[in-house]
């Protein structure tokens, strides 16, 4: 099956940055590509146990909905342990659907994909 991965490295300090990699990956997923969106640096702070919901622009909903529409999609979310490591965040502090992962993971994510997206 064809993939796509999305690598999020913008944060929540770049407000505007941040709904396109769930909105492709929700286009994705209807157009029965897999779709992984993994979150690196600053991007962490993304998915975050209540950030989410402090984001909303114009008259799309808030960053939280379009988060949960996406996984329940069926797109998987990863964040980078190292990057927790770097900005001093712990396992537990991340929404559930994420899945804290390690560097390696990156790699064999890039490797393994049909195409990547950087935001």
């Amino acid at each position: 099956m064809t993939n796509i991965l999305y690598v999020q490295t913008s944060g929540i300090d770049t407000r505007e940055r941040l709904y396109s990699p769930f909105i492709l990956a929700q286009t994705a997923k209807a157009m029965g590509i897999d779709a992984i969106i993994y979150f690196l640096g600053m991007g962490i702070t993304v998915v975050k146990k209540g950030n989410a919901e402090k984001i909303k622009i114009g008259n799309f909903p808030s960053l939280k909905e379009v988060m949960e529409q996406s996984v329940k999609a069926g797109v998987k979310l990863m964040v980078c342990e190292q990057s927790c490591q770097l900005i001093n965040l712990a396992k537990g502090d991340f929404v559930q659907s994420a899945e804290v992962v390690g560097a390696a993971t990156l790699n064999d994510l890039v490797l393994d994909a049909d195409g990547t997206m950087w935001f």
